[in-house]
């Protein structure tokens, strides 16, 4: 069976340097926002080009504690609305109703999959204090088109980067287009930890400030609690490896850069429809998703010939029984797209072979 994703055999790739890495970790004796935390997040930040990244204990908890930010800081209030694609991953929406903010759906462009600025102005109200585009899949969004509306409306743009890693437009990498951005380094991610993990970039100094208070309890200095903050704190062990694996972060993506290449010049069975891409460096490549209207039987194909993939996602946010209130709502670009999806394996341990054999199935089915 070709694995989707065998992440035993991605980290294998530098076992000795994060076995050096947990070894100084587990030898300083000190497991929490220390150094190893400071570094990592001085590193990102260099690697994404922005004044500040704060580490946090996952992606979800990335754009929860942006939103909850801005409202300590005045900018946003209960009642308040966020801007959000309809088919994104389910955290995108729950970090805004978990603010009590109320999430609004706009389509997604069919050929992108990302959020469609064509889509977004018709959606904005008096209440409307936010963008929160989602670069799905690893694309950057049309960010230039996004931050002008933003403008023109006095608009936050809230970047969800959990799968972007490292994609530019322009020199501009993802997590420095916005005010602020969520980064995810859940194991499967492009950039990804040896467990949870999760990260925040932005240029705002006073955002940044108060962002390191909420997820220390609210407290800047031990015990003194500015705010009614929460722990969501990146530790020093998944920190010391990420710094490991952020040193090997563009080499992988040039590997996955170049399988995805091949998909896009050898797949050539006209049932299946293959990604759009805007702009090379624009795509990083988290997934490489097709479409076609016979997606349960052609992963069931795929599946019987050795070969393993996965839906994502299966079912839209709006259609999910914990958004009730969405579930009369109708999103038809949204829900073609959640009906037709299948993810091939793309990673940068995938031997050529594999490569091949998937092409070769996908062109014969």
């Amino acid at each position: 069976m070709i694995e989707f994703l065998d992440l035993k055999k991605v980290n294998a790739q530098y076992r000795e340097e994060l076995q050096e890495a947990f070894t100084r970790v587990l030898d300083s004796g000190w497991y929490i926002m220390g150094t190893e935390l400071k570094q990592f997040e001085k590193d990102f930040a260099t690697y994404c080009n922005t004044k500040h990244a704060v580490g946090v204990a996952n992606g979800l908890d990335a754009l929860i504690l942006i939103i909850r930010a801005y409202k300590e800081l005045g900018f946003m209030n209960d009642g308040d609305e966020i801007i959000v694609p309809s088919n994104t991953y389910i955290a995108s929406i729950l970090a805004i109703s978990l603010n009590n903010l109320v999430p609004v759906l706009v389509e997604p462009n069919i050929d992108t999959y990302n959020l469609d600025p064509l889509n977004i102005e018709s959606k904005i109200t008096s209440k409307t204090k936010a963008i929160l585009p989602v670069h799905l899949y690893g694309q950057l969004c049309d960010m230039k088109s996004i931050n002008l509306i933003a403008k023109k409306h006095n608009l936050k743009v809230i970047e969800d980067c959990a799968q972007a890693h490292g994609a530019i437009i322009e020199d501009i990498k993802a997590g420095n287009w916005g005010d602020a951005a969520g980064f995810s380094f859940y194991p499967g991610k492009n950039l990804g930890a040896l467990g949870d993990g999760g990260a925040i970039t932005t240029n705002d100094d006073e955002l940044a400030e108060c962002l390191r208070a909420l997820l220390n309890y609210g407290s800047h200095f031990k015990y003194q609690n500015l705010y009614k903050g929460v722990n969501s704190r990146l530790d020093e062990l998944q920190a010391a490896l990420l710094k490991v694996k952020l040193n090997k972060l563009d080499l992988e993506t040039i590997r996955k850069r170049d399988t995805a290449n091949r998909y896009l010049t050898e797949i050539s069975n006209q049932k299946i429809v293959l990604p759009k891409v805007t702009d090379d460096f624009a795509h990083v490549w988290h997934l490489f998703v097709i479409r076609t209207a016979n997606r349960d039987d052609l992963q069931k194909f795929l599946t019987n010939n050795g070969v393993q993939t996965v839906i994502h996602y299966p079912i839209p946010p709006h259609k999910q029984e914990a958004y009730k209130e969405f579930n009369s709502l109708s999103f038809p670009i949204s829900e073609q797209i959640h009906k037709e999806v299948l993810s091939l394996p793309l990673n940068a341990v995938l031997e050529k072979e594999e490569v091949d054999n998937i092409i070769k199935l996908l062109n014969e089915y």
